[in-house]
């Protein structure tokens, strides 16, 4: 497995062991196949695992804290997320170091390598087209500021978190600033696949840009972790969850071209779909939503195929209609 370095912080492997799937958010899989899927990432060279509480509503974080019994191999780093939305001002610290104690439980561990805000951060006068969602799923940049860094700082200054990151499916340009603003997150995770299309993890009108974030970041010295590979399972050959609308779904028949360009060269769409993610500039590791040893074997594939061509990249793009 590539090593690659994540910005200011440590070597991981190129590809990331995400939760969402061994947490059964991608379709429905069993403990101990979720279980031995981690083993078997582990084994395989997989150095980083992606988690969060709301993954199956901690069992992302169960299955790696049952995988392991809470003593992680060496080398292996955990990350988990918090997902704030816009609490109280003054009930921000206490949220956090509630989530992460139910978190660290879970994982049967004292301490995180990296806590991501799992939150879209707006400016401070953005209104949602969908206001009720706001609560829930934004956090205002003041806040962020004022309240969220400085609950994360205390938390690394206590050793309970490593380094803090952010999600990076805001409004892009509250994202940039976030990344060129001291003190900045040692990690953003941003949408890194073929379409450009946060899918329905996107819940505002403007263009994502994620392409834009990614160089942000890199210019920033803060490390990038692509996710959204397959876009929630648009670019593959078919979704493993019932959906009759919205963008995941659009993304999919858009996707269309791009399924007979990987038949076209043998190769099954989310092989394709994981090469072109690992071969994304400044990406610096892929994160996977696998649910199985067999859905992971063929992303370990991706990633022995090697880097797609210039020519390839462009025809791939080409395919999405990106070019």
């Amino acid at each position: 497995m590539q090593t690659r370095q994540l910005g200011s912080l440590w070597p991981v492997s190129a590809l990331t062991l995400g939760g969402g799937g061994i947490g059964q958010v991608w379709g429905e899989t069993s403990r101990e196949e979720a279980v031995e899927t981690v083993r078997l990432a582990v084994d395989r060279g997989i150095t980083l695992l992606d988690l969060a509480p709301g993954y199956g509503r901690g069992e992302a974080e169960s299955v790696v804290g049952e995988a392991f019994g809470g003593r992680l191999p060496p080398g292996v780093r955990v990350t988990t997320k918090c997902q704030l939305g816009s609490p109280r001002a003054d009930a921000i610290e206490a949220t956090i170091r509630r989530r992460l104690q139910r978190s660290l439980e879970a994982l049967r561990s004292d301490q995180v390598d990296l806590l991501f805000l799992h939150s879209n951060i707006i400016p401070d006068d953005y209104v949602y087209p969908e206001p009720d969602l706001q609560d829930r799923f934004a956090t205002r940049w003041t806040l962020y500021r004022e309240r969220v860094i400085p609950a994360f700082e205390a938390l690394r200054a206590e050793g309970l978190i490593g380094a803090w990151g952010i999600t990076g499916v805001g409004l892009p340009a509250t994202i940039r600033d976030a990344l060129i603003t001291e003190p900045r997150p040692a990690a953003v995770q941003c949408v890194a696949n073929c379409l450009d299309s946060a899918g329905d993890m996107q819940r505002f009108p403007e263009p994502a840009e994620p392409r834009t974030l990614i160089a942000a970041a890199a210019r920033s010295g803060v490390g990038v972790m692509g996710i959204r590979a397959v876009q929630a399972g648009a670019l593959t050959d078919a979704f493993d969850r019932e959906l009759s609308q919205g963008q995941d779904l659009a993304d999919y028949h858009r996707a269309a071209g791009f399924r007979d360009l990987a038949g076209r060269w043998g190769l099954t769409p989310a092989r394709l779909a994981h090469r072109y993610a690992l071969s994304m500039p400044q990406v610096d590791t892929v994160v996977l939503g696998v649910k199985n040893r067999q859905e992971l074997r063929e992303c370990l594939a991706a990633e022995t195929d090697g880097p797609l061509s210039a020519g390839e990249m462009a025809d791939v793009e080409s395919a999405c209609a990106l070019a």
